[in-house]
């Protein structure tokens, strides 16, 4: 009854071993397949549930729990600080994901989930894209330039071939620093000012918007004269009355939420009408063929986050690490001798407590 934990430490550990791209690449395959074997009917998806404050900072602590009725079940909690960066020097996001038997509520698991959480979004927008984008798309356009725009502008070029890369941030300095940032990847990158936000949305093939604009504070822009078949990944849209993009760009749009039920609340769909969205990412993988022609109009992928993409990218690290040798494998829970007895771990627990029951009444007499 042993839980494998996977420190950041450990996490790196794999991803110095197997290879960033091959893991990148694995993630992808993994998301599209078991994002076309997911069963709305057998799974348990609810919407995440958190904590939203403004004090001591804005922020948010949310749980992310999915239950595939495997046996084997996953949560995700998340902590959303947009001050991070600039306050204490962390991450925006961080968190851990945690997984349990599901015949026992045995945690078997516990990965740190800072750098997966910002892989699997790169990658699962790497999945709508190959669906929904041109093939032949060769500009990307980023609108933040932070931590998850460096996911995004890797993973995406791994199946595209993007003569250029156009970034623009409302902070000078990070998107200055967003070229040393994905200098690996060796695409060319122009940093656009705000006065010419304008051409870098019109001339994108693909366009990734990832910002932590406040609540109320949207849309980044307005609605713009697109190229034919131009494709947007929506990815900072997560709290009621936050979103990124203008509701005419979206009315004129066919748009896939990963989704449905949380985007409707918390994504770019929360504009919108029931109607007016398409089918969710699970629906859009198993009907490929029905979609491809949708590469050639206006798409939206509103990416709010699934746990089903978190349980999926911490399973695959953990199986990593077994086959490695990585982790520390550490008896976590309380598991006594007589399961029906919490006390019967102790040593000798009847006479001891017989021994401090015979000393309490000593005390007591005294008295």
């Amino acid at each position: 009854m042993k839980t494998l934990l996977l420190t950041a430490k450990d996490v790196e550990r794999i991803v110095m071993e197997v290879g960033l791209n091959t893991l990148l690449d694995e993630l992808v395959d993994s998301l599209e397949m078991g994002f076309s074997a997911f069963d709305t009917d057998q799974a348990l998806l609810p919407i995440r549930s958190g904590l939203q404050y403004d004090v001591p900072v804005n922020g948010l602590l949310e749980w992310m729990p999915v239950s595939l009725k495997d046996g084997r079940a996953s949560l995700k909690v998340v902590g959303y600080h947009p001050s991070n960066p600039q306050r204490s020097h962390l991450p925006t996001v961080i968190s851990s994901i945690y997984t349990f038997d599901t015949s026992s509520g045995h945690m078997e698991g516990i990965v740190d989930g800072t750098f997966l959480t910002a892989l699997r979004t790169g990658a699962i927008s790497l999945v709508a894209s190959r669906l929904l984008a041109s093939p032949s798309s060769g500009v990307l356009g980023l609108v933040g330039c932070g931590a998850q725009a460096v996911t995004q502008a890797h993973a995406l070029s791994r199946f595209f071939r993007f003569r250029r890369i156009a970034c623009y941030d409302k902070d000078l300095k990070t998107s200055e620093s967003f070229l040393n940032r994905i200098s690996f990847l060796g695409i060319p990158v122009d940093v656009v000012k705000k006065e010419e936000l304008g051409d870098l949305l019109s001339d994108s093939d693909i366009l990734c918007t990832c910002t932590s604009e406040k609540p109320g504070a949207g849309p980044l822009f307005g609605d713009f004269s697109n190229k034919k078949g131009l494709h947007i990944n929506a990815v900072g849209s997560d709290f009621h009355g936050k979103f990124e993009l203008p509701i005419k760009l979206l009315e004129r749009s066919f748009i896939c939420p990963d989704f449905r039920e949380q985007a409707m609340l918390e994504g770019e769909c929360q504009q919108l009408l029931p109607e007016q969205v398409g089918p969710d990412l699970s629906a859009l993988v198993n009907g490929k063929a029905n979609y491809k022609s949708r590469q050639s109009e206006l798409t939206v992928f509103d990416s709010t986050g699934h746990a089903l993409a978190d349980y999926l990218t911490s399973q695959m690290f953990l199986d990593y690490a077994r086959n490695l040798g990585l982790g520390i494998r550490m008896e976590l829970e309380c598991i006594p001798k007589d399961s029906k007895n919490p006390y019967s771990f102790m040593k000798n627990w009847p006479a001891m407590m017989e021994k401090n029951l015979v000393a309490e009444r000593g005390e007591v007499s005294r008295i």
